[in-house]
């Protein structure tokens, strides 16, 4: 691994590889690992924080990776500095996963102005990886005025990615009907926008039939925002139709939120919660390395499954064994 001076100055030069090498070492469990990366960090925060953040999600097969491509790719066209953050499901057995977000990108993947880097959402709530939010703030300081994070979409509570982003995008299928009782409340109610996709050819009349009902739905929810109300759009990723409307309310949110205060205060909450969250991340892993508490799980854990202890007396003999 580079020293975190060389990877700080290759960071600030826009080179890609003390990038790569960067989000290698936030993302590295190692303890001297995570002292280097939090130094590294706090030198590059200063670099930070102007970028547009920008949340995708979605159920598979909506086509997030198609429409994130087409999108990216016209941002670079016009100027812009563009990474993708796309999170690969984990699988809850082995721990693996599939990190094939480059060939679903292909024209991004070969953009000078774009970079994607694929990483395991490792059970992670939301489907986002662990280290996204520092991955963001590298990706910015490095240059990229866009960061694009794809979340998995398969039923996880995607707060926590719209937790960490200034606009949270939901992508829908059209032909709402049935589908449209699925929807979980939850994710209507932290989206920035919902975009109808696959509306070409074909597909245009059940996707303006179905903006119709998101809209009808969206109406009955209290908006996370009281300066604004989320629209209701129908785009084609494949064929690029609506793309230009997407991005430009994007902005418009931007702007709207900025004029009143409420991006800055967002972000600077985003921040605080963040603290938090790592903190608590921090202490589940220090419970787990704890040799008394290690020893005392498999039977806690057995009188749990077996009915034979509360769990709350167990919870108490775990807290006790920590000191707590």
């Amino acid at each position: 691994m580079r020293s975190v001076d060389e990877l700080y100055d290759g960071i600030l030069a826009g080179k890609r590889a003390a990038l790569a090498r960067s989000i290698t070492l936030v993302e590295s469990r190692k303890r001297e690992h995570r002292e280097q990366a939090q130094d590294l960090l706090t030198r590059l925060l200063p670099h930070t924080g102007k970028a547009r953040r920008i949340g995708i999600t979605g159920v598979p097969g909506v086509g997030k990776s198609t429409t994130i491509d087409t999108l990216g790719s016209n941002l670079t066209e016009a100027g812009h500095k563009v990474a993708v953050l796309a999170v690969d499901p984990s699988s809850t057995r082995t721990g693996g996963s599939i990190l094939g977000d480059k060939t679903r990108m292909a024209r991004l993947s070969a953009d000078r102005n774009a970079f994607i880097r694929p990483s395991p959402s490792s059970g992670t709530l939301g489907g986002v990886a662990a280290k996204t939010r520092e991955t963001m703030f590298l990706c910015e300081a490095a240059g990229f005025d866009v960061i694009l994070v794809e979340t998995v979409g398969i039923g996880q509570s995607e707060t926590t990615v719209a937790d960490m982003v200034d606009f949270f995008l939901v992508l829908m299928l059209p032909g709402a009907g049935d589908e449209l009782q699925g929807i979980k409340k939850g994710v209507l109610e932290i989206a920035d926008m919902i975009a109808v996709n696959k509306a070409e050819e074909e597909g245009a009349s059940r996707a303006k039939a179905a903006a119709v009902e998101y809209r009808a739905a969206m109406h009955i929810l209290t908006p996370k925002s009281a300066h604004w109300t989320p629209p209701v759009v129908t785009i084609s990723g494949l064929v690029n139709q609506g793309l230009d409307d997407v991005w430009q309310k994007i902005e418009d949110h931007r702007r709207i939120l900025t004029e009143n205060g409420a991006f800055e205060e967002t972000r600077r909450a985003q921040s605080v919660r963040w603290m938090w969250s790592m903190l608590e991340d921090r202490l589940m892993e220090s419970l787990k390395a704890n040799p008394d508490v290690s020893a005392a799980l498999p039977s806690l854990e057995t009188g749990v499954r077996e009915g034979t202890l509360p769990a709350s007396v167990a919870v108490d003999r775990i807290a006790g064994l920590m000191g707590l």
